[in-house]
């Protein structure tokens, strides 16, 4: 186990140099063939040459390859890995505030979404899930499937808006006139985005919106395991020994069927993660995904380049955890 994860860990090099240098290529082409985004800053000012020139030194545009279309800025790469590997520096944005200082104030919103999600989407489409599959061709089933098709075929930025528009603004008002109803329900949880004086109640929604269509799949995952796992040889066997329903059902087929589960989640993890991005512009949430989205318009390349490393990072990490896991699941996975 623990030469297979050292294995894992030495990976994880390879793919995040891939994920920079790739990162790193895409935002100095954009700034080759858009501009300078130091110059952009002024706007129709015409700030004096020195300046200019004292900004892009500070904020790390004035490597001479970014007014070369399709160079590479291998030195310019070279410099950010140094700083990143050698200080953890990923550089500044355009108002000059360190990325990791952008991070570490974004970053607990987006954990806090992720984690509603998550939740979500675990507890109710795992047991949908298992509810479909042990009553197969009943009307629950029926349900949990054709439930399920819709809200996979409705795109997250459309059901972010209407779940805004009609349970937020509208049912959000209704709730608001009534003097009954606490604040913290009325205003906090059923609002049109983020309130600061309620961090996490304000962030349901937004989480619930980012885990329906997750839940959806986890749902139909979840079913389709269970009816190949109820038919099972060491399924009928347990139930020939006389076991509880109780027990065939929660030790011998869920522990199986939750393998390909368990995976899904743990890839979703980083999937939800970069969903964010839609989710949080929706509901103005001022999270990882909304830093990120802000950065590529500006074309603020250190931000991009720090925010999906990180992101990146998250992604193997929950991968790795996922892998160990199989292991608790069924005795018989072991790694050597």
């Amino acid at each position: 186990m623990g030469r297979y994860i050292i294995r894992r860990l030495l990976q994880f090099i390879p793919t995040a140099l891939g994920t920079m240098f790739l990162l790193h290529y895409l935002t100095s082409l954009a700034i080759q063939f858009s501009g300078d985004p130091v110059r952009a800053l002024f706007g129709d000012r015409t700030p004096s040459p020195a300046l200019v020139a004292a900004i892009r030194d500070r904020l790390g545009y004035d490597d001479p390859c970014l007014t070369q279309r399709g160079d590479l800025c291998l030195s310019l790469f070279g410099e950010r890995l140094q700083g990143i590997f050698l200080h953890f520096d990923f550089g500044v944005n355009l108002r000059q505030r360190e990325v990791t200082d952008l991070v570490a104030d974004a970053i607990p919103f987006t954990i806090k979404i992720v984690l509603i999600a998550i939740i979500f989407e675990a507890v109710v489409g795992i047991g949908a899930g298992v509810l479909a599959g042990l009553r197969g061709g009943s009307f629950l089933d029926y349900l949990v499937k054709i439930s399920t098709v819709f809200v996979i075929s409705v795109p997250i930025f459309v059901l972010g808006v209407v779940v805004r528009e009609y349970v937020g603004v509208k049912f959000g008002n209704v709730l608001r006139e009534q003097d009954w109803i606490p604040d913290l329900i009325s205003t906090g949880v059923f609002s049109a985005g983020f309130k600061a004086d309620y961090p996490f109640a304000s962030l349901i929604i937004p989480g619930l919106v980012l885990g329906a269509t997750s839940l959806a799949t986890t749902a139909r995952l979840t079913r389709t395991s269970i009816m190949e796992n109820v038919r099972s040889d060491y399924v009928r066997t347990a139930k020939a020994k006389g076991l509880a329903q109780k027990r065939v059902v929660g030790i011998h087929t869920l522990r199986n069927s939750l393998i390909p589960v368990i995976t899904y989640l743990g890839v979703d993890i980083g999937t939800l993660m970069g969903g964010a991005v839609v989710t949080e512009t929706i509901f103005n949430v001022p999270g990882i995904g909304r830093l990120v989205t802000q950065a590529a318009r500006t074309g603020e390349a250190p931000v991009v380049i720090g925010v999906v490393t990180m992101l990146a990072l998250v992604f193997l990490v929950t991968n790795l955890l996922v892998d160990l896991l199989y292991a608790v699941l069924d005795p018989r996975i072991r790694y050597e």
